[in-house]
């Protein structure tokens, strides 16, 4: 039986942008294009229809070769939550959507069953904004910038009111949890957060969800076993084709 919601729809935001990895949502994982992959997870967890938002052509055409459905958006988005809205407002203009999941065009690993998990703080009428975390095993990543760490109060075992997000190091005691950028936004959350200036910690820490948390909106977190693997080198999308050839099912 299908969990798919008619009021929820996940929005994956995808640009050709990437340095490191040129022409990344078209790389090949096992067969398919690792934004297609981004696609299937998304429609495995179930919750209301996946839609690819970007600014290419050639990802719309394979998207849409794979059965899929993509939006074109402006280029001169900043960000992938800016880039979302658009969508949300081109697929949705009578307003029917209530909840928005931005699932990064980069996690072609991510488990259904963490999208799903996603929803779980907004049954909570105070929360605006949830996400996702996992705790740090790896010693290296407590002094690693490039994993950011969220902070806050727990508020049941496996969900956390978030108080900061940082790149600093991760000191006292534990446990320390590894941020995952994977976001469920209530509509006028969104709506909301897209029109507001960034901040001076959001610009200093580099960390969108920063400029959020400034201007009062609450962000609870919930905490899922493991981090997806974002893939942002060609020895991350080495790492990305075993992982999803060793997972029957996954890599289709």
């Amino acid at each position: 039986m299908s969990r798919t919601h008619p009021k929820t729809i996940i929005l994956i935001p995808a640009r050709m942008a990437s340095t490191r990895l040129p022409g990344k949502p078209l790389a090949d994982i096992n067969g398919l294009p690792m934004i297609v992959q981004v696609l299937h997870r998304s429609r495995e967890a179930g919750i209301g229809e996946a839609i690819v938002a970007t600014d290419s052509e050639a990802v719309q055409a394979a998207v849409e070769k794979a059965g899929g459905r993509a939006v074109m958006t402006s280029s001169l988005h900043l960000s992938g939550s800016d880039r979302i809205y658009e969508a949300l407002e081109a697929v949705d203009p009578e307003r029917q959507i209530e909840v928005v999941v931005n699932v990064q065009g980069d996690l072609p690993t991510i488990a259904a069953e963490d999208i799903r998990a996603s929803l779980t703080p907004l049954a909570d009428p105070a929360v605006d904004i949830a996400t996702l975390a996992a705790v740090i095993k790896d010693p290296a990543e407590l002094t690693n910038p490039n994993v950011v760490k969220a902070k806050g109060t727990l508020v049941s075992p496996d969900r956390m009111h978030a108080t900061t997000f940082t790149r600093a190091d991760a000191t006292g005691p534990g446990p320390h949890y590894h941020h995952i950028g994977l976001y469920a936004y209530r509509r006028a959350a969104l709506e909301r957060f897209v029109k507001l200036a960034p901040s001076e910690s959001e610009q200093r820490e580099r960390l969108e969800q920063l400029r959020a948390l400034d201007n009062g909106m609450r962000i609870d977190v919930m905490i899922v076993g493991s981090v997806p693997l974002g893939v942002d080198t060609p020895e991350d999308l080495d790492k990305a084709q075993r992982m999803l050839s060793s997972s029957p099912g996954l890599s289709r």
